[in-house]
């Protein structure tokens, strides 16, 4: 069997997120199985290139997980002239995100990027369109999708479980400690605007995605946005005012008339299953699905609540509920690791290979909810969403 081998240059992956999900378990998980095989004989074998701005701390991976150790570096502008170079992909802070971006595309490079893509609608089509317009293949992380639960979920919609679909309700979010006597689980640049923090743009993006790819576009946004813990402390135990949103609560109109309500919340404590849950209601039926599970009860099986405040409830509600099973055996499945792989493989297609879904236009709509979410919120009203181009 022979190998071709892709460089893949890797520029964020000192961060939480680069790290563990990108480079572990993702790109080092792919080459644990020895790669991926094309057919006919050949494996893609994809080889990290670390870029970052801390020598020190790239060398420190290259060593953990046996990387060359040449193969790290601080200067961004060299790697991308390197034609060995085949992939720029970037988990930087979102600031930094779309200049980088634009020097890969400029040199050639194909770009697989975290999401947010740019901190403006306008930044994240110039993407799009620049990568047009090079004809280089692109992607956005889009990883939910990819997840065990949503991928039961997606299940059930393309059957036509649910009939029509009536509405979507999203519940997502964690308790992030403040910093003061317990450190953040999240880097403090999270809570600063000004650096490209706010939940709003982070998770808007998914839900933008999750939304559109299982019940349909979303053409209209009506959102709140707030902080509500205004004081922080950041990696060194020094205050900070946060200035960007750490909670915010969205309804969001869909073609062909469902509604979706997703609340987003850096400041709850959790009292569900996982740490995000969507519960889908349609006329056939509805599902419930996190992560990992996803259960579901048919027209047919739904028992008849009787609301009687008086009585206590006579038997658990969620016993009432099937799990769908775990047919494609894809229960264990990173939803990271799994984009990567179709990714990959969408690179080593050859010319006029299939179109890739998930590219820097989806991306852009990310970005596009995400702004207008956030003006609606500053303005007090709903706003539509209009349909992007290239």
């Amino acid at each position: 069997m022979s190998r071709r081998t892709v460089r893949i240059a890797m520029n964020g992956v000192t961060g939480r997120m680069g790290h563990r999900q990108h480079l572990v378990r993702s790109l080092l998980a792919l080459r644990e199985e020895g790669g991926i095989d094309l057919g006919g004989g050949e494996t893609l074998w994809p080889e990290p290139v670390l870029v970052g701005r801390r020598e020190q701390a790239l060398r420190a991976l290259a060593h953990t997980y046996g990387l060359d150790p040449e193969s790290v570096s601080t200067d961004l502008d060299a790697v991308l002239a390197d034609d060995s170079i085949d992939i720029y992909f970037d988990a930087q802070v979102t600031s930094a995100r779309q200049e980088a971006l634009k020097k890969a595309i400029a040199a050639g490079k194909h770009i697989y990027a975290e999401k947010p893509t740019a901190t403006s609608l306008d930044g994240a089509l110039e993407l799009a369109r620049a990568a047009s317009r090079a004809g280089v293949r692109h992607g956005v992380v889009q990883d939910k999708l990819f997840l065990p639960g949503l991928r039961k979920l997606s299940r059930l919609a393309e059957s036509g479980f649910f009939g029509r679909v009536l509405s979507v309700r999203g519940e997502f979010g964690y308790w992030v400690f403040e910093g003061d006597w317990q450190s953040a689980q999240r880097p403090s640049w999270n809570y600063r605007a000004e650096d490209g923090g706010g939940i709003v743009s982070d998770m808007f993006p998914h839900w933008e995605y999750v939304l559109h790819n299982l019940f349909g576009r979303v053409t209209s946004v009506q959102a709140h946005a707030t902080t509500h813990i205004p004081r922080r402390w950041d990696e060194q135990g020094e205050p900070y005012e946060a200035t960007a949103d750490d909670a915010a609560y969205g309804i969001f109109t869909l073609e062909g008339g469902a509604v979706a309500q997703i609340n987003s919340s850096w400041a709850v404590r959790v009292h569900r299953d996982e740490l995000v849950e969507f519960q889908v209601d349609g006329t056939e039926g509805s599902a419930v699905a996190g992560l990992r599970g996803c259960r579901y009860q048919h027209r047919a099986g739904t028992p008849k609540p009787v609301w009687n405040p008086d009585l206590p409830a006579t038997e658990r509600f969620r016993d009432q509920w099937q799990e769908v099973p775990d047919n494609d055996g894809d229960e264990n499945t990173n939803g990271f690791k799994a984009q990567w792989e179709l990714f990959l493989r969408h690179v080593a297609e050859p010319d006029g290979g299939r179109p890739y879904a998930w590219d820097l236009l989806a991306g852009a709509r990310g970005v596009q909810l995400a702004e207008l979410a956030l003006r609606s919120s500053a303005e007090g009203r709903r706003l539509e969403v209009p349909e992007l181009a290239l």
